[in-house]
């Protein structure tokens, strides 16, 4: 397998600082987990995320008895929105980086090729339409240089069945309601339904219907009194505080409901490890 010179964990991006720091998290853990040059990860410490004014990224160092003679990739971070740059130079600016780090000591650039992680659950708007765009201005910035590679984003790994699955048994209620975004592309939801049906949950939606509240008329109708809400979102942030205050406020309103609000599923180990799975999945990775 071929891997890439660096990777590019791209998320929407938030004025909310939460969100940010948990992608730094989320990117050391990665740093430290992903394999390279045709071994197994032997990364076992980080130096943490270094940071500017335009872009974050983080590098794995080696701790191990065993002559290496590649470098470890680069990890960094990009965001589609709430940054002082486009994302297309934000991938711009991070290949430079990435050009910087593996010239060779006779100064000539070797091939490179970095993968676009899309740190997004469902496919809308932003990872069907956005993000190629972005990336074509960059790739038509960059030239041959380097080559970028659009990874699946992390909604469409089958392996988040199990991390929801995990969540909803901490704390085991008559019914759960799975509370996504949303999207209004066609189809675009439907891998939050195809999530809900195996686990055997009802959904909801913060953008469009069904509502959180409609969905507890329902239930409510039935007899079911002890319902969890589990926000299908990947970090705390300004979103998850509105549901937060909506849950609080639905819950006046449903008097006989007793409702348990879960938190998002955040930067954890068993996420980090979807997200290696994805960053090595050859045969999805060009979209």
């Amino acid at each position: 397998m071929s891997y890439p010179s660096a990777y590019l964990l791209l998320s929407h991006g938030s004025r909310d600082p939460r969100p940010q720091a948990a992608m730094d998290a989320l990117a050391e853990r990665f740093a430290q987990k992903i394999p390279y040059a045709g071994l197994h990860s032997l990364a076992t410490g980080s130096e943490g995320a270094i940071a500017n004014d335009q872009s974050d990224f983080t590098t794995a160092p080696l701790h191990a008895t065993a002559t290496i003679e590649c470098e470890p990739p680069l990890v960094g971070t990009a965001f589609l929105e709430c940054h002082p740059l486009p994302l297309h130079q934000q991938i711009e600016q991070f290949s430079d980086r990435v050009k910087s780090a593996t010239t060779a000591s006779n100064g000539s650039a070797k091939p490179c090729k970095i993968a676009i992680l899309p740190l997004f659950l469902l496919p809308g708007v932003h990872v069907m339409d956005d993000i190629p765009q972005e990336m074509a201005l960059a790739q038509q910035a960059l030239g041959d240089a380097i080559e970028l590679d659009l990874r699946p984003a992390i909604g469409s790994h089958p392996g988040l069945h199990r991390l929801v699955t995990e969540c909803m048994a901490k704390q085991p209620l008559e019914a759960w309601i799975v509370l996504a975004h949303g999207s209004r592309r066609p189809n675009g939801n439907q891998p939050v339904e195809d999530l809900a049906e195996r686990l055997g949950t009802l959904t909801a939606y913060w953008s469009v219907p069904p509502s959180l509240e409609s969905r507890l008329q329902e239930l409510s109708q039935l007899g079911i009194r002890q319902i969890g809400i589990l926000p299908y979102f990947l970090f705390a942030g300004g979103i998850t505080d509105a549901i937060a205050q909506a849950v609080a406020t639905l819950s006046q309103q449903f008097p006989t409901l007793k409702l348990h609000l879960a938190p998002p599923l955040a930067a954890s180990s068993e996420l980090t490890d979807l997200l290696v799975d994805l960053a090595q999945d050859e045969g999805e990775g060009k979209r």
